[in-house]
């Protein structure tokens, strides 16, 4: 065939007239185009005018070779919608190995996809399908996504797969993974399967964009557990926020994440753990230059991976948990993680300790960070109820009260049979997180009526700007300034070392632990050798 290197998809039968299925003359197009271009070698690009073009019950199959450019986000829409096929999942496009023996070999080059929305909205089927994508594709060879906006699709926004010199920019992904109750695999706004080209994939992930989805905001997950984790990627510039988990390292072998926000994710904000298909956690990355704040539970969250992780120069704080968190999950490795490092960072007003140590360490490196003002977390229990007591979809006030300002950050409060989990609070109202992430309640059987009777626990003590829970080994532990100068003060201590540690060798040296509520130091269990020396407090 002899075609156009340009078209108009309006000459080829799409009419975007928001009720027309504009999927069969796509599909043609893209055929034709692609026939077009595996003939001569050169690519073809669709540009599709302003419109709202419906895709129902099927998605569109990709060829190598084509773009799809819109007229911007808003102007040029794909609707995307199952009627006819209610258990189909329908992603704008997919070309996947399990469908179409995707591979090195058979991948899908030089295209483009820019300037559209993608409305995820219409799709729904009856059980989660992982395949319910904005866009599906696997093994792209220098490809570039960019200006796209994907929202409210039941699995993942932007699930592509195996990306080679490529760049994914400015996509912005609200709402996806509507069904994935948030334990499901997928349910992001961003998420990339790596390793199928081998131990180098070059991608680079810029300026994006994710809020309010079921899982992680952006992830990258190993694929099989056999494979090598990769080196070259790059998350720069992006903001996530209001997902389970803001940036996830699944299983990538030195990622870079740089100058990047992570907000008010609901479990953390930074995450590096097990949780992917093969179970297994990234290593080698390094983190640095990006505000970590106000996350539901950890700041940063680091497990089940052989180490090493760089942090750097990150500011970690008003989270509602720890501010780094060091754990593993079961069924992920659990070998002591080395080589950790914490350098320069400001870790401050996080609900309980600065950095929890709760999985074995070998070797870690603290150097230089201000660890301060933590264990915010410091209201006794409380209870309340009858007159003066409102609520409203996302807080409780009670007008009688006169709380400990943050003092029941990251609490459980309980009101009948229903539960929500305080961000933050006031002397008389509680902030209170979505029941999920996307939704405008915290309250899953609608918001209890005035006057309803309501509990706060007690919060937990000791709370540290540095515990050690788990073994650590040989730690160079310096430089850092350790203290609370809040009135009053919450952090009990500069450094706990608990009953159910073991803290062998080491240095700790030059450190400032002065100003903690409590003491300097607390030793459930005594240090083994090691040199201490030179730390005031």
């Amino acid at each position: 065939m002899t075609a156009p290197l340009t078209v108009d998809a309006h000459e080829y039968g799409l009419v975007g007239d928001g009720t027309t299925d504009d999927r069969p003359a796509l599909q043609k197009l893209v055929d034709a185009l692609g026939e077009a271009t595996a003939a001569d070698g050169r690519p073809r690009t669709v540009r599709v005018p302003a419109g709202r073009y419906m895709i129902r019950d099927r998605p569109v199959l990709w060829r190598s070779g084509v773009s799809l450019v819109g007229a911007g986000r808003g102007a040029t829409c794909f609707a995307l919608a199952n009627p006819g096929a209610p258990t189909q999942p329908v992603p704008l496009t997919w070309f996947t190995t399990a469908q179409h023996d995707a591979g090195r070999d058979n991948c899908i080059a030089d295209v483009t996809f820019a300037h559209f929305e993608i409305d995820g909205s219409g799709v729904r089927t009856p059980e989660y399908d992982v395949l319910a994508k904005g866009l599906g594709l696997q093994y792209v060879l220098r490809g570039r996504f960019t200006d796209l906006y994907i929202h409210d699709t039941a699995a993942t926004g932007f699930g592509c797969d195996f990306l080679q010199d490529t760049v994914v920019e400015g996509v912005l992904a609200v709402r996806c993974g509507r069904q994935d109750p948030g334990e499901k695999m997928g349910g992001a706004g961003i998420g990339i399967g790596v390793g199928g080209w081998g131990p180098v994939e070059r991608l680079s992930v810029t300026a994006c964009v994710a809020t309010g989805n079921g899982t992680n905001g952006i992830f990258l997950e190993l694929q099989q557990e056999d494979w090598t984790p990769p080196r070259g990627i790059r998350i720069t510039a992006c903001h996530t926020e209001d997902n389970r988990y803001g940036i996830s390292d699944w299983g990538a072998d030195g990622l870079i994440v740089t100058g990047s926000t992570m907000l008010g994710n609901h479990v953390a904000g930074f995450d590096v753990s097990s949780q992917g298909t093969t179970s297994v956690g990234g290593r080698g990355g390094i983190v640095t230059g990006c505000v970590i704040d106000g996350n539901l539970r950890d700041g940063i969250a680091v497990g089940n991976t052989p180490g090493p992780y760089a942090f750097r120069g990150n500011r970690i704080t008003d989270n509602g948990r720890h501010g780094y968190w060091q754990h593993n999950l079961a069924g992920g490795d659990q070998e002591a993680t080395t080589d950790i490092v914490l350098e320069s960072n400001e870790i401050r007003g996080n609900a309980l300790d600065g950095i929890r140590v709760d999985a074995a360490l070998h070797e870690p490196a603290i150097l230089g960070n201000r660890i301060r003002d933590n264990g915010r977390r410091a209201a006794p229990a409380a209870e309340g109820g009858g007159d003066g007591v409102r609520f409203g979809p996302l807080s409780l006030t009670d007008e009688g009260a006169d709380w400990l300002p943050g003092g029941h950050r990251g609490k459980r409060l309980t009101v009948g049979a229903g539960t929500a989990l305080v961000m933050d609070n006031t002397e008389t109202e509680l902030m209170l997180a979505p029941e999920r992430p996307g939704a405008a309640t915290a309250w899953s059987d609608g918001t209890p009526g005035p006057g309803s009777a309501y509990r706060l626990p007690a919060s937990p003590a000791p709370r540290a700007g540095l515990t050690a829970a788990a073994d650590v080994s040989h730690p160079y532990v310096h430089g850092n300034r350790v203290w609370d100068d809040r009135r009053p003060r919450t952090q009990t201590h500069a450094l706990w070392i608990a009953h159910e540690a073991h803290w062998t060798g080491g240095r700790v040296s030059g450190n400032d632990f002065g100003g903690n509520a409590s003491a300097a130091t607390r030793f459930d269990s005594a240090p083994s050798g090691g040199r201490w020396r030179d730390n005031d407090g």
